[in-house]
């Protein structure tokens, strides 16, 4: 009776349509001798609001009749009913035959396409084929919903970012590549692994896209609430006529931009033959679970997000840089057989600024070390300080959390060790009065080199810095054996890139943020990223 209340726009009275075909003649007869109960006419009843006069319902002019919506036009019912969510004209059209047969108009489910999916392809095309605008979306669109956003494929240690987009009359699955190593400024390169369309009113029709064969035949099963997985039902699209030879070839010109033979190291050569081998027993068949890009806040040192960063002899990486009150951490998107994806490959002591000496004293690297030695040795301290509790009376180790530290800028540092062949991870910085904080803001920056006998992958790396902070790196073995944190340097360069020198390995990796847009990627609560991340690096601990 409620729907009724609301489309017949009578109510539970005398007056309401369906109530009155539901009775015999003896029963309307009855009612209709029967006072009328509705609410809120006995409110107008009662004040005279709508009659126009203090003396109720026999003082003035009656009501005007109320107008039913299923008396409305039909051209004006589908502008209403096209404004509505796409999920709820299902019910609607359970109410009438009436409004079930304005619900086939494809006027409505073309604006709901564009309006909550974005398809801005000409939809009437879809005439040519035999597929409406309703199946699109029934069938295309709403069927896949829960798929489209960002995604880490489970690829071992390797990782990766999936990037799922409604993309004209197609649902894309684009995974995201780092440029080729060293450019770490380049855009993305990205490939598709499948695609959805609709080409029948049957179903839709997935297709795997891996290989060089052209589309075939696919699946796609959603195991449960953000984790899904693909299949490739004709693994031999993949094939190359050359063998396995022309595929490693071809995919080594495709990662790395090169041929084996341009790469002379050793150890390079093998951890690029190590991950072709790995990677190509998947065949596109993989599980993926969701990832959110981080929330912002206007406090954060920089905007939060995607970052591409050299990792030595493994290349490129993609890393998320997200803030936590006093600290900032680098998590991998991708990553190697030393340090996998998920795991934290840097965190930034917010609360401890580095105050960096001179150009030329920065060049001795002995003397950053001795800088960030100390501060590693202050954090320390600190550290002792909270554990031991309140007999410290107020001294920094009491000091909440997130609340940072005030007073003269103390340097310290410390090296991080790279264990078969890569560092990751790191807290940063010393403390530091308010005043040094404003070139972050004003964009003014002081001069900046690396100290002799660090090495980078970039020598293109910027001149000038905003600011230091001390921080961690983690490193590990060959399998993720025996990781530690060891100190280092983060250096904001500015709005869209960061560095981290690596003391133990004397090592410096420059990041570059991700350019692109997503969609469907903000977590729905603070929350749920942090509960995202601990998902990720659990998978991989």
């Amino acid at each position: 009776m409620a729907v009724c209340a609301r489309l017949c726009g009578v109510g539970p009275s005398r007056g309401c349509r369906r109530r009155q075909q539901r009775r015999g003649p003896a029963e309307t007869a009855a009612a209709d001798s029967e006072p009328d109960t509705d609410p809120e006419e006995e409110r107008i009843e009662a004040g005279g609001a709508l009659c126009g006069a203090p003396g109720g319902r026999g003082a003035g002019p009656p009501p005007p009749p109320r107008c039913s919506l299923l008396e409305l036009p039909p051209e004006l019912l589908v502008e209403i009913f096209a404004s509505l969510p796409g999920t709820d004209l299902p019910s609607l059209a359970q109410v009438c035959t009436k409004f079930r047969r304005i619900l086939h108009t494809d006027t409505i489910w073309r604006r709901r396409c564009r309006e909550e999916y974005g398809v801005c392809e000409n939809l009437r095309k879809l005439d040519i084929t035999g597929v409406s605008c309703r199946d699109v979306y029934a069938k295309l669109l709403h069927r896949y919903r829960h798929i489209l956003g960002l995604w880490q494929p489970d690829i071992g240690p390797y990782g990766g970012l999936l990037n799922v987009v409604v993309d004209g009359l197609f649902i894309i699955g684009w995974m995201y590549l780092p440029p080729h190593d060293p450019h770490v400024d380049d855009p993305m390169r990205f490939k598709p692994l499948f695609r959805v369309h609709l080409m029948e009113r049957k179903s839709a029709t997935v297709e795997c896209m891996y290989g060089h064969r052209g589309p075939h035949n696919g699946h796609i099963q959603i195991v449960k609430k953000d984790e899904f997985s693909t299949k490739c039902n004709q693994t031999d699209h993949h094939r190359m006529s050359g063998g396995r030879q022309e595929e490693f070839r071809t995919w080594l010109r495709e990662e790395w931009g090169r041929t084996l033979e341009d790469i002379f190291h050793e150890h390079m050569q093998e951890l690029i033959l190590m991950k072709f081998i790995y990677t190509s027993q998947y065949d596109n068949c993989l599980t993926y679970r969701r990832i959110y890009l981080p929330p912002s806040h206007p406090d954060d040192l920089i905007r939060p997000g995607l970052f591409k960063g050299t990792y030595g002899s493994h290349g490129l990486e993609i890393v998320m840089l997200s803030f936590h009150g006093k600290c900032a951490r680098g998590t991998k998107i991708t990553g190697d057989p030393n340090i996998p994806a998920g795991q934290q490959t840097v965190e930034i002591d917010l609360m401890h600024r580095i105050q960096l000496p001179d150009v030329e004293s920065l060049r001795n690297f002995n003397e950053l070390s001795r800088i960030v030695l100390e501060v590693r040795e202050q954090v320390r301290q600190e550290q002792q300080q909270q554990e031991n509790g309140p007999e410290d009376g107020e001294g920094r180790g009491q000091q909440s959390p997130r609340e940072p530290q005030r007073g003269p800028a103390q340097p310290s540092a410390e090296l991080p060790a790279e264990k078969g062949g890569e560092s990751r991870d790191g807290e940063a910085e010393a403390a530091a009065p308010p005043a040094p904080e404003q070139p972050a803001q004003s964009g003014q920056g002081q001069p900046f080199v690396l100290p002799v006998g660090v090495s980078s992958r970039n020598e293109d790396y910027p001149r000038t810095c905003r600011m230091c902070f001390y921080g961690t790196g983690l490193i590990a073995g060959h399998g993720f054996t025996s990781p530690e944190r060891t100190p280092g340097v983060f250096i904001l360069f500015d709005e869209d890139r960061f560095g981290f020198i690596w003391l133990e390995l004397k090592s410096f990796s420059l990041y570059s943020r991700v350019q692109a847009t997503f969609q469907n990627a903000e977590a729905p609560s603070p929350q749920a990223f942090e509960e995202m991340l601990k998902n990720i690096q659990s998978l991989t601990s």
